[in-house]
């Protein structure tokens, strides 16, 4: 039972924030509703702040105009219906048929197929028709004008600021889940290096969080007109995101070879550690280079230092490979050359150019 009570202390502690903006931003939207509209059941305010602040933020816009085509269509079908055919269950089925084979036909979202056939069924089963049309369509403006008025607060300040340290914090990730599997190497330890895979298994969820502060980011810019200008330096992340997420996965196929070498017990050669060392000095420079060019301080010169150090550590890999190691270690620079082309892309190297140079620090002849 303390464990139970403690974690649950936890969770409160680290959603305190969405849960007073929820209740907040619900009862707001419940007061404008009913003491300025005049709505007498203002119901589906509260009900449609909730359902845009459920969506995570970078999500919130686009679900408030879903709710609000979903309220009218819904209303449209259910009107329209009713009129040809009267209330009854007959009309109830109808609705729901079109309701749910348009929306699904369309391709829409779940929650637009949802708040689409809801809106049409709350109008021919519970709501008087003179009254429900208007107040429904209003209620779902005044719900989500509020949830992203109150999604806003939390970033008033500085919008940019939480993607930065989102994306510090990814790359320093990255750059020590090397250094585990190095150490690893280094000591010849299974069983730290399976740790380090363990860890690298979930390493995806790290740059996903980084995703949805690029999407968090760039819908708060978009919002406020005199921050628009910063939208370039936000799909710029949102390109070194997509790179991101590539390395990621070398990085986790380098951890699982690294098992393998280490199951071997071979002394790990220093070169592989001088490699990995250079690998993540790039990753950590690389993350510093993202984070400046948002905050619009010196971005190129640690861009500068993250393409020296993954050139750097293929160069190493390359000499190591020139002594005939044992396979896993052959594998492992394959991923270390694979990590530094992601890595050199994700701070705005050329595609093409990015290849050649990286193929030429290991040896390679050019394309």
């Amino acid at each position: 039972m303390g464990a139970w009570w403690k974690a649950a202390v936890g969770r409160l502690r680290d959603a305190w924030v969405p849960v007073v903006e929820a209740a907040l931003a619900a009862t707001v939207a419940w007061l404008v509703a009913a003491k300025l509209i005049g709505h007498p059941d203002p119901f589906f305010a509260p009900s449609a702040a909730l359902i845009v602040l459920g969506e995570s933020r970078g999500r919130r816009l686009r679900q408030t105009v879903e709710l609000i085509l979903g309220v009218a269509a819904g209303v449209l079908t259910a009107e329209l219906m009713i009129e040809a055919l009267g209330p009854g269950v007959g009309t109830m089925l109808v609705v729901l048929l079109l309701t749910l084979g348009v929306t699904v036909a369309a391709g829409a979202s779940s929650t637009l197929i949802m708040q689409t056939t809801v809106s049409a069924l709350y109008l021919v089963v519970v709501a008087p028709r003179a009254e429900f049309m208007p107040f429904r369509f209003v209620d779902a403006l005044i719900g989500g004008a509020v949830a992203l008025a109150a999604s806003q607060l939390v970033t008033a300040r500085d919008p940019i600021a939480p993607l930065v340290a989102e994306a510090r914090q990814t790359f320093a990730d990255l750059a020590d889940l090397i250094d585990c599997v190095n150490d690893a190497l280094g000591h010849c330890d299974e069983e730290q290096a399976r740790a380090a895979l363990d860890r690298a298994r979930q390493v995806d969820g790290c740059v996903e969080r980084l995703h949805k502060a690029v999407q968090a980011c760039g819908e708060t810019l978009r919002l406020r007109v005199r921050r628009r200008r910063h939208l370039g330096q936000v799909e710029d992340v949102e390109a070194t995101t997509r790179q991101l997420d590539y390395a990621a996965r070398n990085i986790r196929v380098l951890a699982r070879h690294g098992v393998t070498l280490a199951r071997l017990h071979t002394a790990t050669p220093p070169q592989l550690d001088a490699a990995l060392r250079a690998l993540a000095e790039a990753v950590r420079a690389a993350g510093a280079a993202v984070a400046t060019d948002l905050t619009g301080d010196d971005a190129d010169r640690h861009a500068d230092r993250a393409d020296q150090a993954a050139l750097d550590a293929v160069r190493v890999g390359a000499d190591l490979l020139a002594t005939d190691p044992p396979l896993p270690v052959i594998m492992i620079v394959g991923q270390i050359r694979a990590t530094a082309i992601d890595l050199l892309r994700g701070v705005g190297g050329d595609d093409v150019s990015v290849l050649d140079r990286v193929d030429a620090a290991l040896g390679l002849p050019a394309a």
